[in-house]
């Protein structure tokens, strides 16, 4: 058999055949799930971007330890990001007002069951990029690269998704890799959950 294959005789049968390209499946990606957004909310850009009225959530939960991701502010507006369960009303906005999302507003609020539990100093205006780091516990905000004081503690429970909302003209680009600036030390995109079989 080595001889055989020291002349290549074994492979002359393949001179001259065509061959179908070979197609090489994408490993899945953190997207913008269009199958559980609000009714008035508009998914783009193969699942980036938010447009119209309502809000959408990620097509992926943030089970690791500590996740990030970003937002550019394409276009002002009624706008806010941040982290929700299954149970949120996608298609009542803004979020916040109740008990199942954690959101920051265009105005730098972090809002929880109708109550502000923090408030960012840094104005957002178009063309910034929100960057936002969760570790189960603490909630960090950076604007352009720069965390923003203070950072604000979340007592969720469950599985969380992060999500979004957009009205009064918002348009939001959400990255889920390939960042506009590095993750602070130790964090990392979201990543998908894989089952075992």
């Amino acid at each position: 058999m080595l001889s055989c294959l020291k002349g290549a005789c074994c492979l002359r049968f393949l001179q001259g055949t065509n061959y179908p390209d070979v197609i090489v499946s994408h490993r899945p990606e953190v997207t913008l799930d269009t199958s559980r957004m609000g009714q008035d909310v508009v998914v783009v850009k193969n699942g980036r971007r938010l447009c119209g009225t309502g809000a959408a959530v990620a097509n992926a939960p943030i089970v690791q330890n500590k996740a990030y991701f970003e937002v550019k502010l394409q276009t002002q507006g009624t706008w806010g990001i941040g982290l929700g369960t299954r149970r949120t009303n996608l298609s009542k906005v803004p979020l916040g007002t109740d008990c199942e999302a954690w959101i920051m507003d265009q105005y730098g609020q972090v809002k929880h069951d109708n109550k502000v539990l923090s408030q960012f100093r840094t104005a957002i205006e178009e063309g910034d990029v929100i960057g936002f780091a969760y570790d189960h516990e603490i909630f960090r905000i950076f604007v352009n690269g720069t965390e923003q004081e203070p950072s604000c503690r979340v007592a969720t429970r469950g599985t969380v998704f992060p999500i979004f909302y957009v009205d009064e003209g918002a348009i939001l680009d959400i990255q889920f890799s390939t960042f506009y600036f590095p993750p602070p030390d130790g964090y990392d995109r979201i990543l998908l959950e894989k089952s075992l079989i």
